[in-house]
């Protein structure tokens, strides 16, 4: 039978981006140590509207570690501190009973709150619109094998494209750096010989709208990579800066 906890909840609340916010303590009584993060939040907003009033916001959609909406700080760090794992994977059992837990959204100006715990991630979209993408025409679906591409490069690639978006690599560098998350969008595309034609352009336009967005500079701490959910190496910003400084001069 699952152990049920009884916690505290110290929630940052605000009611948009120019209130000044606060934090606000809730209890969360009866939590069944097998819910996630976000179920347990579930609990806690069901019974705020049966008291009359207002829910926690928070963003959350797929709840399986994929989209990376779950952008929460937990206890002083993105998605709870738990390695390779997403605020909707958290579960319960990694909490005490009688423990008070901490809930703030992403601190950085280039997410600025929008309500509680929901942050305005359009800065990545931004970037992405840059130049996550490729243009050359492929017509129809190709075969498997038709681009044959050494398996090396596929694992790496991939290792890239594993970033969800979430922006914790952001929430937990003090510079507020978005070096990881744009390395990973350049680094996947850029290792594919369909990404070649704009390799250099690539690398360019989205360091360049990084900086528009107002992201910090990276003094690679590592502090990205310990938080991301995905385990994003921080060997791609050096991929980065070598396909950035090769455009420059290119």
């Amino acid at each position: 039978m699952a152990k049920k906890l009884n916690l505290t909840l110290k929630v940052w609340r605000q009611n948009g981006p120019r209130d000044a916010g606060r934090m606000e303590t809730y209890p969360a009584r009866g939590i069944d140590e097998d819910m996630s993060f976000l179920e347990m939040l579930d609990v806690v907003n069901e019974e705020l509207i049966t008291q009359g009033k207002e829910p926690i916001a928070f963003d959350s959609d797929c709840r399986e570690g994929i989209c990376g909406t779950c952008s929460l700080v937990i206890n002083g760090v993105p998605h709870g501190g738990r390695k390779g794992t997403t605020a909707c994977q958290l579960h319960m059992r990694n909490f005490k009973d009688g423990q008070t837990i901490t809930v703030e959204p992403w601190r950085a100006r280039p997410f600025p709150v929008i309500r509680d715990l929901v942050v305005d991630r359009g800065a990545f979209e931004r970037i992405i619109q840059a130049g996550g993408f490729i243009s050359v025409r492929t017509g129809g679906t190709p075969d498997a094998n038709a681009t044959p591409i050494a398996k090396e490069i596929a694992d790496k690639a991939m290792d890239a494209a594993a970033c969800i978006g979430c922006g914790a690599c952001v929430a937990a560098c003090k510079n507020a750096s978005a070096m990881l998350f744009v390395a990973a969008k350049v680094s996947h595309l850029n290792l594919l010989p369909q990404g070649q034609p704009e390799k250099n352009r690539r690398a360019q336009k989205m360091v360049w709208q990084m900086d528009r967005e107002g992201f910090g500079a990276c003094t690679v701490t590592g502090s990205c990579e310990a938080v991301c959910p995905k385990e994003i190496s921080l060997d791609f910003i050096g991929k980065l800066n070598r396909d950035y400084a090769g455009a420059l001069l290119g």
